[in-house]
C-alpha cells in the first residue's frame, strides 16, 4: 500500500471521525431534548451506520484497494480507530472515568454503540461489493 492510500484512510478516519462528533452533537442537543435518551441512543446506532456508510461509498473507492481481505481490514482499522476515539473524546474531552465510558461500548445497558462499530468493520466490504466495476 503507498503513501497515496495511507493519506487517503488517514483522511477518511478523520472525515468519520468529524462527522460522528457532529452526529453526536445534534443528538444531544435536538433528538434527546424531542423523543428523550433512551430511543435517541437507539436511533443514533442507525444513523451513525448509515452515515458512515454514506462516508465510505464516497471516499473508500478512491483509496484503490483490490481485495475483499483489503476492504475487511479496513473495516477492522475503522472501528479499531472510531473506538479509540470514543475513549480519548470521553476520558479526555468530557473527562469521564472509565467506568462512565465501558457502558458505552456495552448493548445490555441500552448503548448500541458496539453494534455500529461491528457494521462499520464490514461497511467498505459492502461499498467493494455494491459498487459497479
Amino acid at each position: 500500500m503507498g503513501l497515496d492510500s495511507m493519506i487517503r484512510i488517514a483522511a477518511l478516519c478523520m472525515v468519520l471521525a468529524c462527522a460522528e462528533t457532529l452526529h453526536g452533537i445534534v443528538r444531544i442537543t435536538i433528538v434527546i431534548p424531542r423523543i428523550g435518551k433512551e430511543r435517541a441512543v437507539k436511533l443514533s446506532a442507525l444513523t451513525g451506520t448509515v452515515l458512515a456508510f454514506m462516508i465510505c461509498w464516497l471516499l473508500v473507492p478512491g483509496i484503490g484497494l483490490r481485495s475483499a481481505s483489503a476492504h475487511l481490514a479496513l473495516g477492522i482499522g475503522l472501528a479499531a480507530f472510531m473506538a479509540g476515539f470514543d475513549v480519548a473524546i470521553g476520558r479526555w474531552l468530557m473527562r469521564k472515568s472509565w467506568v462512565k465510558i465501558w457502558p458505552d461500548f456495552d448493548p445490555r445497558t441500552g448503548n448500541y454503540l458496539l453494534y455500529g462499530l461491528c457494521a462499520l468493520c464490514f461497511i467498505p466490504l459492502a461499498v467493494w461489493t455494491l459498487q459497479p466495476a
